[in-house]
């Protein structure tokens, strides 16, 4: 299955990066003239939780936490996302009676659940139509490159065990835009699990501690007993399917085979098939995430337990200072 190079994992710069510098130089021009654009200042606080790298950070999961925090307060946040790998163009309100992954993308229906959410690729007009139908609070799933929208706190992701790789830009490396001017942009940088390719000493000339946040996630079971009692098979087309394979082992369940599919890959007929027949043969319960679970037909999840992830973070205090800092005016 498409999995990123090897060596944009690397924590130095090999032939393969050097080699495509200057294609790298071309992506880092783009995103620096993007920072010229002219955004839109929405009359609500827009708070941004996005990423420097492709694949998965964690940034879905923090979005919920904070957005499930405002509205415990009595806020009602909106969130807005591109909605990848849906069909959709947007600006659409996600409807969970009639929209599905491939209508809106997987994670869409995932924070649908939780707070109304809107997809397009211009954020501007997203933002527009959520405050129209009543956003207090604005929260970005990604967009830490899309500049049509004005932000008012801005958190960076890294994902601890990644880190930022070999700190090169599409193709040479995993990044988006120079390590330098994504961190310097940030109001905090949020490092979710430890930090196991020393990226706070790597870059720590780029920010002052104080930006520093740190958390975890916790992985939770529906049937977290019965799981344990039985052999199983995971699958999952994320943006780091390593991730979920440990936290399973790391939880006591007894992986006796791992498949990896593309991030937000869609499930057809003969994968499926093959997936039931693997469950068959080793008399296996098959695993799966939530956002694949959002992508799986009807049909197929009735024999498929999924799990999920909570964010866990070092300092309780920290979120609650995030949200006073980007609604002061609320006495949050």
């Amino acid at each position: 299955m498409r999995q990123s190079p090897l060596f944009w994992q690397k924590q130095q710069t090999g032939w393969q990066s050097l080699l495509l510098s200057p294609l790298a130089w071309g992506v880092k021009l783009i995103a620096a003239g993007k920072e010229r654009q002219r955004s839109f200042k929405a009359p609500v606080p827009v708070l941004c939780c996005g990423n420097i790298t492709t694949g998965g950070t964690g940034k879905t999961t923090v979005v919920i936490d904070l957005a499930v925090r405002l509205k415990n307060k009595n806020i009602t946040p909106h969130i807005l996302l591109r909605g990848y790998g849906g069909k959709l163009k947007g600006p659409v309100q996600v409807d969970l009676t009639r929209h599905t992954a491939e209508d809106v993308g997987d994670e869409a229906l995932l924070l649908a659940a939780v707070s109304p959410t809107w997809i397009g690729g211009n954020r501007a007009l997203s933002a527009r139509a959520a405050v129209a139908r009543g956003a207090q609070c604005l929260i970005m799933d990604d967009g830490f490159q899309n500049f049509t929208l004005h932000k008012d706190f801005s958190l960076l992701i890294i994902d601890g065990a990644a880190g930022l790789g070999n700190g090169q830009v599409l193709p040479a490396g995993p990044l988006r835009e120079s390590p330098q001017r994504a961190l310097s942009r940030a109001s905090a940088i949020m490092i979710i699990g430890e930090d196991k390719t020393g990226f706070l000493s790597r870059y720590a000339g780029s920010f002052p501690p104080e930006k520093i946040i740190q958390a975890g996630l916790q992985t939770c079971f529906a049937d977290s007993i019965a799981l344990r009692d039985k052999n199983c098979i995971a699958f999952a087309g994320i943006g780091r399917p390593g991730k979920f394979f440990d936290s399973l082992a790391k939880a006591g369940i007894t992986l006796v085979k791992t498949i990896s599919f593309a991030d937000h890959h869609f499930y057809k007929t003969a994968e499926l098939e093959c997936l039931q027949a693997l469950a068959g043969e080793h008399q296996a319960q098959l695993v799966t995430t939530p956002k694949d679970y959002a992508r799986l037909p009807e049909f197929f999840r009735s024999v498929v337990s999924v799990t999920d992830v909570e964010l866990v973070w070092q300092d309780d205090a920290v979120p609650e200072k995030i949200l006073h800092t980007l609604m002061p005016e609320t006495g949050l």
